[in-house]
C-alpha cells in the first residue's frame, strides 16, 4: 500500500473499519451500530446476558471466533529469511567464482580446483548464517516485547466475576472494568458510574471521554459513540460492565491494524547505501576482468587457461567476502547495545539510520515528561505558596501577586523560609488543602500502597502522603458523594469528621477554581474561618493566572461543615469555606534537558509536537532546552500550504494541540526541507507519521502494538535519554562502518593491483618463469586464506571500536554523504597503491634472489597478511581511538597473525602451495613493512589537510 494512502486512511478512521468489518464478516455482527442499541437488544442481539456466557458456550466461541489478539505482521520466514543472506551482487559474484574454479576441470589435462570452490562456499555460508542468526534475533526480540504486553481481562462467566486472560475474551462476554483497567476489545457498555476513558492512543483526544449507557446516534464520529469502549483505550475513573461486541481484528483498533500494521515495507537509507555500493563494486570487478582478460588475450597472447585462473584469483581478490558478516555483526552490536538501553530495534540497519538523523520530533507525554501527574506547588489564602515535589522538603514562599498588597509584604520574611516536610501539627492550613484532596477523591489503593485512578486524583493522594497524611483518608468513612462531572466540574464527598474549624458532618469540594470560589463565602486563613472578600477573589484569581502561566493544571478546595446528607447537591455545595489551591503537572523526565542539550551540540534539532495547549507545550520545551519563542498550532498548520508549511517547520520548534494529520505534514516538509528525520509516537493514530519518518520511534510502554509495527525503534522506556543515546550509538556506528569499509576495500584494491600488474610485469620480467600456466604471484586459494584472515576477525573487532569523544560534538553528515566519501576513497586508493607497490617490489626481489616462484608467492602472501593486519590501527587515526582502546582488535589481530603462522610452519602449508619462510625471507618481508608503514603515516597527515571539516 502506498504511504500516501496511510495517511488518508487515518483521516476516516471510521468509513474504513466498517468497511473492513463488511467485508470481512459472515457472522452477522459486522457494520452493527453498537453505540445506537440499548444494552438490551445487545445482549439479545449476541446471544448473551447480563450475568455473561457460560464457561462451555464461551469456549465454543472462542474456537470460532479465534483468539482476542490482533495479528502479527506478515514476516519473513525463516527459510526465507536465510535465503535472502545469499543473495546480494558480492556473494552472487563468489559463487561465480566458486563455480569457475570447479569449471577449469573439464578442461583438457586441468583438475577441479575443489580447495579453491570449498573454501570459498565455506565462507560464504558461514557469512550467511551469521547474518540469519542476528536477523531472526531481532524479530524474536519483539515478539517477545509483545508476549510481556498481554494482559488479563476481569469478566462475568455463569453469573461469578473471574479474571481470565484477554486473548480468551470473546463476543458476548460482559465484561467488568474499573478506573486503571485495560479495555480488553470493543463492548458496549450495559452500566456505568462516573465512567471516563482514555481513548488517545485510538482518536487522539488527550482529555478522557466520559462513558455511559445511553445509546448514542447511529451516524456518531468514533470520538462521540460514549456507549462503547474501544479496544487498546484505558478506563482512568469510575466503573463499567459492558457486553463484548468485537474482539481481535473486527476491533476499531483491528481495522486500523489491518490497513497499517502490515503496510510498512521499504528500505533504509543505509540498507539502500549498502545495497549500491555492493553493486558498485560487483560491476567494478566484472569490468576489471573483462579489461585484463582483453590484455591478456590480445596483448600477450596468455593460454586462456591462465587468463581464466587470473579472472578467479581477480574475483577473489576483489570482493571483500567479510564486508556482508562484519555489517552485521556491527549493526549486531549496536542492536545490543540500545536494548540494554532500552531501545528495541526492529530492523538491524535501521539502528545506523540513527546515526544519520539531525531533525527529531518528538511529542511530549511520557517522552519529555514522565507521564505521571505530581503535585508541585499548593498556595493557601494568608498569600503563602508551598513548593511541592515527591516527598522533598517544599519551600514555602510569598505569593508575587500584585494583589497581595502589604498583607503578602508583612509575611515575606517568614514565607521565604525553607520548611521541613508538613507537619499536619505544624502547618495545618497546608494539612488541611492535602487532606481535602486525598478524601475528595475516587482512587484505589493497590496492593504494595500504589493508587490507580485518574492520574489527577492520583497526584492528590501521592502529595498528602508524601506529606505525612496517608491516614487521614479511609474510603469507608464516606457517609456521601457527588461524583464529578464535565458539566459540574467539581465533586464532593461527605465524611463524619474533617481537621478544620466546624462541626461534622463536613462537606469536602474539589474542582476547577472558578467553580469552587463561586460557591465560597468564607476562607480558612491562619487557622480561622475569615470572610471572603474582593480582594481575596482577586488574589485568588491571579494565582491560578501565574499557576496556569507555569503550564499547571489547578484546582481548587473547600469544605462545608455542619452539612446536612439529606439537602439536594445545590445546595450541599453551597456556602463553602475555601481551602487553597494546588497545582500539578506532568514533570520532565530526569535527564531529559541535558539529552535535548546534547542534541543541539550534535547539530540535531528538536521539535515538539504535542496535542497539549500551547501554554503547556512551552512550559515543557523550555524547562527541557527547547526554544519555544514561537509555538504554532495544528489548526494553524492545518491552513498552511506546503510552501509556508515549509518555511514554517525551519523557524517553529513547537507545535500544539496537532492532530496526527498535522505531524505526518509538519514531517513531510521537513524531509522535503533536505532533513533526516525520525519521529516518536504511542497511539494507533501515529502509524502514519512513524511509517513515513526516516525513523519512526514507538513507545514500547504506553504504546500500541499497531504504533511499535508501524515503527523501527521501539523505547521500551519511553524515554527521549534513549533516543539521545540511540543516536549517539548509530554515529559510532557509522564511523566504524566507514573503517572497515576502508580497511576492506583498501587491502582489497591492493590485493587486485598486486594480481593484475603482477601478472604483466611477471611476463615481462621473468618470461621463463610465467610461462607456465600455474605462474601467478599469488594463487587464488592463498588470497582467499589472505581475506579470510585479515577480513575476519580484524575487521569484526573494527565493528567493537567504542564510540570516539567527539561523537556528539560534531555535526550530522550531510544526508547525501554515503560511506565512500572524498576523504576514504583517497585513503582507499592511496593505501591500494602503496600496498601495491611495496608488495610487489619484495616479490620481485624475492624472486629475484632466490629463483624460486613458490618463495617469492609466500613472502608477498607474508607481507601482504602483516601489512593488512598493522593498517587495522591506521584506519583509526582519524578517529584519535588509543591503539589500546580495543582490546577485541588486538586479540584479533594476534589471532590472526598466529593462523598464518600455523599455515606457514605446518603441512597446511602444502594445501596452500607455500613454503616456510627463514630469516633471511622474513627480513625481505620487515624490509617492505617500513616503507608502507611510513606511506600509512604521511598519508593520515596529508587527508587531515585536505579534508579537515
Amino acid at each position: 500500500m502506498d504511504i500516501r494512502r496511510l495517511v488518508s486512511f487515518s483521516r476516516t478512521v471510521h468509513e474504513q473499519a466498517t468497511a473492513h468489518r463488511e467485508a470481512e464478516g459472515a457472522s452477522g455482527r459486522e457494520g452493527v451500530p453498537w453505540h445506537a442499541l440499548d444494552g438490551e437488544a445487545a445482549l439479545e442481539r449476541l446471544g448473551s446476558s447480563r450475568d455473561g456466557l457460560d464457561g462451555d458456550d464461551a469456549a465454543r466461541r472462542l474456537d470460532e471466533e479465534g483468539p482476542n489478539e490482533l495479528a502479527d505482521e506478515e514476516g519473513v520466514s525463516p527459510l526465507s529469511l536465510l535465503v535472502s543472506q545469499f543473495t546480494g551482487p558480492l556473494i552472487l559474484l563468489l559463487f561465480v567464482a566458486a563455480g569457475l574454479s570447479l569449471a577449469v576441470g573439464l578442461l583438457p589435462g586441468r583438475e577441479p580446483g575443489y580447495t579453491d570452490a570449498a573454501l570459498i562456499l565455506l565462507i560464504l555460508f558461514g557469512n550467511g548464517l551469521f547474518g540469519f542468526v542476528q536477523d531472526y534475533r531481532a524479530e524474536q526480540a519483539l515478539a517477545a516485547l509483545r508476549e510481556m504486553a498481554t494482559p488479563e481481562a476481569t469478566v462475568r462467566r455463569g453469573g461469578s466475576i473471574r479474571a481470565v486472560p484477554a486473548t480468551e475474551v470473546v463476543p458476548g462476554d460482559v465484561v467488568v472494568l474499573e478506573a486503571g483497567d485495560a479495555v480488553p476489545a470493543d463492548a458496549r457498555i450495559l452500566t456505568a458510574a462516573d465512567c471516563r476513558a482514555d481513548e488517545s492512543t485510538l482518536t487522539g483526544e488527550s482529555v478522557p471521554v466520559d462513558k455511559a449507557a445511553e445509546a448514542v446516534d447511529a451516524d456518531a464520529a468514533l470520538a462521540d459513540r460514549r456507549s462503547v469502549l474501544h479496544a487498546g483505550t484505558t478506563v482512568v475513573r469510575g466503573r463499567a460492565e459492558a457486553v463484548v461486541v468485537a474482539t481481535a481484528m473486527d476491533t476499531e483498533l483491528g481495522a486500523i491494524a489491518d490497513q497499517l500494521g502490515q503496510a510498512r515495507q521499504r528500505e533504509t537509507p543505509f540498507e539502500i547505501e549498502v545495497d549500491r555500493l555492493g553493486r558498485r563494486i560487483g560491476v567494478g570487478i566484472v569490468a576489471l576482468i573483462l579489461l585484463i582478460a582483453a590484455v591478456q588475450l590480445f596483448l600477450t597472447a596468455t593460454d586462456p587457461v591462465v587468463v581464466l585462473l587470473v579472472a578467479v584469483t581477480l574475483a577473489v581478490a576483489a570482493v571483500p567476502e567479510g564486508l556482508p558478516a562484519v555489517v552485521t555483526l556491527t549493526l549486531a552490536l549496536g542492536s545490543r547495545t540500545l536494548m540494554e538501553r532500552n531501545a528495541l530495534v526492529r530492523n538491524l540497519a535501521v539502528v545506523e539510520s540513527l546515526g544519520a538523523v539531525d531533525y527529531i520530533v518528538t511529542d511530549k507525554t511520557g517522552t519529555l515528561t514522565e507521564n505521571r501527574m505530581t503535585v508541585t506547588r499548593a498556595w493557601l489564602p494568608n498569600d503563602r505558596t508551598v513548593e511541592l515535589g515527591g516527598g522533598s522538603a517544599p519551600a514555602v514562599t510569598a505569593s508575587a501577586s500584585e494583589n497581595g498588597g502589604a498583607s503578602a509584604a508583612a509575611d515575606s520574611e517568614a514565607a521565604t523560609a525553607t520548611k521541613p516536610d508538613p507537619d499536619p501539627d505544624s502547618d495545618p492550613a497546608l494539612a488541611a488543602l492535602l487532606s481535602c484532596g486525598a478524601r475528595c477523591n475516587d482512587t484505589k489503593e493497590l496492593d504494595g500502597g500504589d493508587h490507580r485512578g485518574d492520574p489527577t486524583e492520583v497526584a492528590l493522594v501521592s502529595a498528602a502522603a508524601d506529606a505525612g497524611l496517608d491516614g487521614s483518608r479511609d474510603p469507608n468513612d464516606r457517609l456521601r458523594e457527588v461524583p464529578f462531572t464535565s458539566e459540574r466540574k467539581r465533586m464532593s464527598v461527605v465524611v463524619d469528621e474533617f481537621d478544620a474549624p466546624g462541626d461534622g458532618p463536613v462537606a469536602l469540594v474539589k474542582g476547577a477554581p472558578e467553580e469552587i470560589v463561586a460557591r465560597c463565602d468564607r476562607v480558612l486563613v491562619d487557622g480561622g474561618i475569615e470572610p471572603l472578600t474582593d480582594e481575596r477573589r482577586e488574589r485568588v484569581e491571579a494565582t491560578v493566572t501565574a499557576f496556569a502561566d507555569d503550564a499547571l493544571r489547578v484546582l481548587g478546595f473547600a469544605y462545608a461543615p455542619g452539612a446536612d446528607l439529606d439537602a439536594d447537591d445545590e445546595t450541599l455545595e453551597s456556602g463553602l469555606v475555601f481551602l487553597g489551591l494546588q497545582g500539578m503537572t506532568d514533570p520532565a523526565r530526569e535527564g531529559v534537558a541535558e539529552a535535548v542539550a546534547d542534541c543541539l551540540d550534535a547539530g540535531v534539532r528538536v521539535t515538539m509536537a504535542t496535542g497539549d495547549t500551547p501554554r503547556t507545550a512551552r512550559a515543557i520545551a523550555r524547562e527541557v532546552g527547547i526554544d519555544a519563542d514561537s509555538v504554532v498550532t495544528g489548526t494553524e498548520v492545518a491552513a498552511m500550504d506546503n510552501e509556508e508549511l515549509g518555511r514554517v517547520v525551519e523557524e517553529t520548534n513547537v507545535f500544539a494541540r496537532v492532530a496526527p494529520e498535522h505531524k505526518v505534514r509538519i514531517l513531510r516538509a521537513l524531509q522535503d526541507a533536505g532533513y533526516t528525520v525520525a519521529m516518536t509516537g504511542d497511539g494507533v493514530n501515529d502509524a502514519p507519521a512513524l511509517g513515513n519518518a526516516d525513523v519512526g520511534i514507538a513507545m514500547g510502554d504506553r504504546g500500541t502494538q499497531v504504533a511499535q509495527g508501524a515503527s523501527d525503534v521501539v523505547l521500551r522506556d519511553d524515554n527521549f535519554v534513549t533516543i539521545r543515546d540511540a543516536i549517539a550509538e548509530g554515529r559510532g556506528i557509522f564511523d566504524n562502518i566507514r573503517k572497515f569499509v576502508n580497511y576492506l576495500l583498501s587491502a582489497n584494491a591492493g590485493e587486485v593491483l598486486v594480481v593484475f600488474l603482477g601478472t604483466l610485469l611477471g611476463a615481462a620480467l621473468f618470461p621463463g618463469t610465467f610461462a607456465s600456466e600455474s605462474a601467478l604471484v599469488i594463487t587464488p586459494v592463498a588470497l582467499l586464506w589472505l581475506n579470510l584472515v585479515t577480513d575476519g576477525f580484524p575487521a569484526l573487532a573494527l565493528g567493537a571500536d567504542p564510540k570516539s569523544d567527539d561523537v556528539m560534538h560534531r555535526p550530522p553528515r550531510p544526508r547525501d554523504e554515503g560511506v565512500l566519501d572524498r576523504r576514504t576513497m583517497a585513503s582507499i586508493l592511496g593505501i591500494g597503491v602503496a600496498l601495491t607497490a611495496t608488495g610487489l617490489g619484495v616479490f620481485f626481489y624475492a624472486l629475484d634472489r632466490s629463483s624460486d616462484l613458490v618463495v617469492a608467492q609466500t613472502v608477498l602472501f607474508t607481507f601482504l597478511v602483516t601489512a593488512e593486519l598493522v593498517r587495522t590501527q591506521s584506519v583509526r587515526l582519524r578517529y584519535r581511538l588509543s591503539p589500546l582502546s580495543n582490546p577485541w582488535l588486538l586479540g584479533a589481530v594476534g589471532l590472526s597473525l598466529a593462523l598464518h603462522l600455523v599455515l606457514l610452519y605446518t603441512p597446511v602449508a602444502d594445501l596452500f602451495g607455500v613454503v616456510p619462510l627463514g630469516l633471511t625471507e622474513w627480513g625481505w618481508v620487515a624490509g617492505a613493512f617500513v616503507p608502507f608503514l611510513a606511506a600509512n603515516l604521511c598519508l593520515v597527515w596529508l587527508n587531515d589537510r585536505l579534508f579537515a571539516p
